[in-house]
């Protein structure tokens, strides 16, 4: 068997035959990685994570994805894997006037890696200059504006979609989606990269799923009964494919629901959660990646992020008037 554990540390070990690279016609370490990258980055992203160091909290999913915890990984291994790698990421954030989130994300977000801003506003003047790292660049895209939850959930999945398929998709390897209401406090790096990865809500993590907010009016296409996990909208992301598979499928919904008169109980939130409860994701983040201070912080042993949570309830409070 490829893994075993020493030390309360996840050890791999995969044996290639050197045999059966010789017909590439080149140096077999390079063959090695050029063929099987994707298998390598698998295997080394398991051997990072240390599970056991962290009792107090769920480090795995019953489906065997990681849970990312403060503790469990090791921040220097994952970052050189990834920058040998040559690992990119696209960051798509929706800009409503607060641009604390870029500031921060320049000091939090990714460092080392090559990472683009694709800012979607109405309002692209007001849009500030930034002073951005080396591999760091940010591209602002006009959009219109919408007032309707509804409205501006397709407009988000649909922009998302569209963005990937004729720019993301050719530069990158990662996407992660953002709410701009949020302002990086600390390290948010490359143990958050995989092929599909949720996050887990601050408010729900640690309840019995009865109390999970899910759709369950069975009109709607969110519709859930129970599911694994609830999950928040604020960050999504994984490999290009597989965020652009995501933001298809909850358009379709959303345009479902919309002919048939229904919006979903949480809206993009709701079509999200249906999605990964069919699509288990590969990874999930704790709460630290975006956390509401006002919440007791017994298994936060760092905020990685903070959610705007009083701005973020107005506005479902005036979608609700």
């Amino acid at each position: 068997h490829p893994f075993t554990l020493q030390n309360n540390t996840l050890q791999c070990l995969c044996v290639i035959p050197v045999a059966s690279l010789t017909e590439l016609g080149e140096c077999p370490p390079s063959a090695l990685f050029s063929l099987l990258s994707p298998l390598i980055l698998t295997i080394t992203s398991a051997c990072y994570f240390h599970f056991r160091t962290r009792p107090d909290v769920l480090t795995n999913t019953p489906w065997n994805a990681p849970i990312i915890w403060e503790g469990v990984f090791d921040p220097y291994v994952s970052d050189q894997f990834h920058i040998r790698l040559n690992s990119s990421v696209a960051l798509t954030v929706f800009a409503v006037g607060r641009f604390t989130f870029l500031v921060s994300a320049e000091r939090h977000f990714m460092l080392g890696l090559r990472v683009t801003y694709y800012v979607f506003t109405d309002n692209p003047e007001k849009v500030p200059e930034l002073e951005l790292g080396p591999q760091r660049n940010m591209k602002v895209i006009e959009v219109a504006k919408y007032t309707r939850w509804q409205d501006i959930s397709m407009m988000r999945m649909r922009t998302i979609s569209v963005t990937i398929e004729s720019e993301i998709r050719h530069s990158f390897q990662y996407v992660f989606c953002f709410d701009v209401d949020q302002e990086f406090k600390g390290r948010f790096g490359s143990e958050a990269l995989g092929d599909s990865v949720a996050l887990l809500h601050a408010h729900y993590y640690n309840l019995p799923k009865h109390r999970f907010t899910y759709d369950r009016n069975p009109k709607s296409k969110a519709f859930m009964y129970t599911g694994d996990f609830y999950y928040h909208a604020a960050i999504f992301g994984g490999r290009w494919k597989n965020v652009k598979n995501l933001t298809d499928e909850c358009l379709e919904n959303i345009m479902e629901d919309k002919l048939n008169q229904v919006e979903a109980l949480w809206h993009d939130e709701s079509h999200l959660n249906k999605y990964f409860w069919l699509h288990k994701p590969t990874k999930l983040l704790s709460p630290e990646y975006c956390w509401d201070e006002t919440l007791p912080a017994k298994d936060i042993l760092i905020i990685r992020m903070l959610w705007a949570e009083k701005y973020y309830e107005t506005l479902r409070d005036k979608n609700n008037a």
